[in-house]
């Protein structure tokens, strides 16, 4: 029973060591799949912005269409590129040899993203790209450090400034605050204005992260729905059950 015991706390080790050094803390977001006005912003986001240069492969215009209560004309006027049909995958048209020059790596695909890393993640990585010169793409990442790829948003969200070292900002305080525009931790500010105020800029970031969580798993939406209704049906049938059970027994009694 000892090597037993012995072997699991082995084995738990590299869990914690992992752990201990796990960096900044992630903000957390409200996910509500139920917030269609929520989820059709953030799709309105996540065309606009992301799919230049990643796709959504797994999910199509018209599923998402549906679920998300948009009509189907307005999703072709406005939300498809190029001669992409509605039926169609969320996908862009950037060569993967091109992308592997450009980025070093073809830009992943988001679908599941937000299964992967979790929304939390997501957005505490969305609102933490500051200036850095040294980068190919002139911005940096404090959650993902040495990032390859440009701040997308960065035109509504002005540039952020880093005013001390990663090792200072997670000594610190290993938080970061997920309005910019306002101090993280006295290390991150706003050195440009962009379009947005933080407020602002922090409701689109929570849209998009809400789309990307609902892309991730759109079956989600159907199954509390249907949830619902089968919680409803099976309290409704206690009563019927219940009483055959009493028609059944009263003889036995």
């Amino acid at each position: 029973m000892k090597k037993y015991l012995v072997a699991f706390v082995i084995a738990l080790l590299p869990m914690t060591a992992v752990a201990s050094g796990a960096g900044p803390k992630l903000d957390h977001v409200e996910i509500d799949l139920h917030n269609q006005a929520s989820l059709q912003r953030g799709m309105q986001t996540f065309v606009n912005n992301c799919l230049g240069c990643h796709s959504a492969q797994y999910q199509r215009y018209g599923r998402a269409a549906e679920d998300l209560g948009m009509p189907i004309k307005l999703v072709e006027q406005n939300l498809l590129l190029g001669d992409q049909k509605v039926g169609q995958q969320m996908t862009n048209t950037m060569p993967k040899q091109d992308a592997n020059k450009w980025f070093g790596n073809a830009p992943p695909d988001l679908t599941l993203e937000a299964r992967l890393r979790g929304p939390d993640w997501i957005y505490t990585y969305l609102h933490s790209f500051y200036k850095d010169t040294e980068r190919p793409w002139g911005v940096n990442n404090i959650i993902f450090p040495s990032v390859g790829m440009p701040n997308a948003l960065e035109y509504l969200q002005g540039e952020q400034t880093l005013h001390c070292t990663l090792d200072e900002l997670h000594h610190e305080t290993g938080k970061i605050d997920p309005l910019t525009g306002k101090e993280m931790g006295g290390c991150l500010t706003i050195s440009k204005k962009g379009q947005q105020s933080a407020e602002e800029f922090d409701r689109t970031v929570t849209d998009l992260v809400n789309f990307m969580a609902y892309i991730g798993e759109p079956s989600k939406l159907e199954s509390h729905r249907i949830g619902t209704k089968v919680l409803i049906f099976l309290f409704l049938f206690f009563f019927v059950a219940y009483a055959l059970k009493k028609e059944y027994w009263k003889d036995v009694h």
